[in-house]
């Protein structure tokens, strides 16, 4: 028997259409292949990495995640704050998922305004949250058949 795999989707929704998208797409992949899945909603992207570290830490059997998926979306404007929330955010989940061993998908889209949102969100477009529901479950599948000689 096959163990029933949990995923955890940390999303920001300070875009609404946008991470409904996301969440919609990542949703849609997990469904088909019969996951468990949470959403946990924070307020930024810059709180997804530091809210999978504080879940991933805090495990016992009521809320054990395979793996994480990161949703969420940062558009340019006119402050250098767009490079800080992009750079750190992916940063901080490339540096959880490598030191921790935990299998996360980053789904936040970092675009240069709303029209390249919308398509890299749209489920039946590129669906940006679908391919991170997939790097999650390749990553899971990796952990999962990894054996020590």
């Amino acid at each position: 028997m096959s163990k029933k795999i949990n995923i955890l989707l940390v999303c920001s929704p300070y875009y609404k259409l946008i991470s409904e998208n996301l969440i919609k797409g990542a949703s849609e992949i997990l469904n088909e292949k019969s996951i468990n899945y949470d959403v946990l909603f924070v307020p930024g992207a810059l709180e997804i990495p530091p809210a999978i570290k504080l879940v991933s830490s805090n495990l016992n059997k009521s809320n054990f995640f395979d793996g994480y998926i990161a949703l969420g979306c940062v558009i340019r404007g006119e402050t250098y704050h767009f490079e800080i929330v992009a750079t750190e955010s992916a940063r901080s989940l490339s540096n959880l998922s490598v030191l921790s061993s935990l299998p996360i998908g980053n789904g936040i889209l970092t675009v240069e305004n709303m029209e390249q949102a919308i398509l890299r969100s749209d489920p039946k477009k590129l669906n940006k949250g679908a391919g991170a529901a997939l790097a999650c479950l390749s990553l899971i599948e990796i952990k999962n058949n990894l054996w020590v000689e």
